[in-house]
């Protein structure tokens, strides 16, 4: 059983280093809380300090002012920051894949009322409409896998994506607060905001990204080129430390623990009930139903928090299919670090505490 970083501390010199990682209230922030509350980062000798952002956009904007070092952001965002799309061009690094799938698509309650309850019917219900209607879907970010993949299953729906639909940027813990009123008829974002909105009985789950696009990645470590420039043993100390974070994630001997973690106000600030279901996913339905999705939440498993070719190539290519006036130049296969993944690997060794009997027990 891990002691806290309380406890390690004890001691212990101060840290040299310091690193500012930026985050977002999202359940598969995890790995960083758990880096920090359970002392891997002190271990390796850094000194780092969580920033809580609102949304996205201000993870980018920060990145490139230099006001954060890194941040656990969406797997799109490295690429977004490089090319400078929307923002000034900064380039960045990948070394690691924090966490696969954990996005689902959710209606609000007065779709379900009518009867809406995947995309097929969601498209018979536009046909029935007497006036022309447009339906607005809430996004994270316009670069990310949750408005791909929203746009992608809008349109194998049969659904008009320039005529029957809008897409607006909505910070994922104000999503539920949007589609309550009335703002929203739908949004694709991470857990635990769609369980959020499914409690307080403002809509329903209708599909999860693990069943859209199986293995796509996630959330990935970005890091600012510079800083990895500059302190490159320190980078790769981090990517160990999270790597060694999302391995304990994984193992459901820690669920318990990590799940009351989460729920503290300095993580997510929600009931451990609101977080349980997309750690496990088991998420809400609407009409009292709900559906098991095993591979809901993948923290760790086999080679998935390698940034690998194949990751990069499907990032792209998805980027480039929301936005067919992108270029993408060739020397972008170095944004997803393979070869820093490695390196960090190498340093984590063997992981002793994933046999514990769970953390924080």
């Amino acid at each position: 059983m891990f002691a806290s970083s309380s406890q390690q501390r004890s001691g212990r010199r101060a840290p040299a280093s310091s690193l500012r990682v930026g985050y977002v209230p999202v359940t598969d922030s995890a790995p960083l809380w758990v880096a920090q509350e359970y002392g891997l980062f002190v271990r390796r000798g850094l000194k780092v300090t969580l920033s809580r952002e609102l949304g996205w956009a201000t993870v980018r904007d920060k990145l490139v002012h230099g006001q954060l070092d890194a941040a656990h952001a969406p797997c799109g965002l490295p690429f977004v920051l490089t090319l400078g799309l929307g923002c000034v061009p900064t380039e960045c690094v990948a070394p690691l894949v924090l966490s696969r799938h954990g996005n689902a698509i959710t209606l609000s309650r007065s779709l379900h009322e009518e009867g809406v309850t995947d995309g097929p019917s969601l498209a018979q219900y536009l046909r029935r409409q007497r006036s022309p209607r447009v339906l607005v879907f809430g996004v994270v970010s316009l670069h990310s896998t949750p408005a791909w993949l929203l746009r992608s299953w809008l349109s194998r729906a049969g659904l008009d994506l320039e005529r029957e639909v809008r897409l607006v940027v909505v910070p994922p813990s104000l999503m539920s607060a949007n589609l309550a009123g009335g703002n929203l008829d739908g949004f694709c974002a991470e857990e635990p905001w769609n369980s959020v909105a499914a409690e307080r009985g403002e809509g329903g789950c209708v599909a999860a990204s693990c069943e859209l696009e199986p293995g796509h990645p996630e959330k990935v470590l970005v890091v600012r080129a510079q800083t990895w420039r500059l302190q490159p043993e320190r980078v790769l100390d981090l990517t160990s430390a999270l790597l060694e974070a999302a391995m304990l994630c994984a193992n459901p001997a820690n669920r318990e623990g990590l799940i009351r973690l989460l729920a503290r106000r300095e993580c997510l600030g929600l009931s451990t009930e609101q977080i349980w279901p997309g750690w496990t996913g088991e998420l809400s339905l609407g009409a009292g139903l709900r559906a098991h999705w095993p591979d809901f939440l993948v923290f760790h498993r086999g080679d998935s928090n390698t940034p690998s070719v194949d990751s990069a190539r499907w990032v792209i290519r998805t980027l480039q299919k929301a936005d067919s006036g992108t270029f993408i130049p060739p020397d972008l296969s170095r944004v997803f670090r393979s070869d820093l993944f490695a390196q960090a690997r190498e340093r984590l060794g063997t992981v002793p505490h994933l046999a514990s009997p769970g953390l924080g027990s």
